[in-house]
C-alpha cells in the first residue's frame, strides 16, 4: 500500500510530538512495531518542509529564496533561523563564523610555514576562506 499521507509530525489533541510505531516494507507488506526514533526532518511542519526544499534548491542561497518565495531578506533569514530551531540546531553567529574562518587562517599559515604547501597554495587557500 502506497502512502497517501504525510506522517503527521504533531498530536492533533495536545500539539506534541508524535512517534512512529509501525513501519512497513512498501514491496512485500512486512510490517514491525515499536517505536522508533524519527528523523528530526520528518518532525518539521508543512511551512518548515517548504523553506528547507526552496533553500535547497536554491543552494543555501537566501537571494534565491527570497525571489522564489517572494519576501524580503530579513524575513528569509528570520525563515531560516526557525528553520534552524525547529531542528534543534542554534543559528552559528558572526562570533562563531569569524573564529572558525580564523581557525583555518592558521592552519593555513601554518601549512605554509612548514613547508607543507607553496605561497601560491596559501594565497589560493586563503581567498577560498571568504
Amino acid at each position: 500500500m502506497k502512502p497517501t499521507h504525510p506522517q503527521p509530525a504533531r498530536c492533533p489533541i495536545c500539539s506534541d510530538k508524535m512517534i512512529v510505531t509501525q513501519v512497513a516494507c512498501e514491496n512485500c507488506g512486512v510490517s514491525i512495531n515499536g517505536q522508533f526514533i524519527a528523523n528530526r526532518f520528518s518532525q518539521l511542519d508543512a511551512e518548515h518542509l517548504r523553506f528547507l526544499e526552496v533553500f535547497l534548491r536554491n543552494r543555501g542561497m537566501l537571494a534565491g529564496v527570497e525571489r522564489e518565495l517572494g519576501i524580503s531578506y530579513p524575513t528569509a533569514r528570520n525563515k531560516l533561523d526557525a528553520l534552524l530551531l525547529a531542528l534543534g540546531l542554534t543559528p552559528a553567529t558572526a562570533e562563531d563564523l569569524n573564529g572558525h574562518f580564523a581557525e583555518q587562517r592558521r592552519e593555513v599559515l601554518d601549512l605554509l610555514e612548514q613547508g607543507a604547501i607553496t605561497a601560491e597554495e596559501a594565497a589560493r587557500k586563503l581567498r577560498q576562506l571568504r
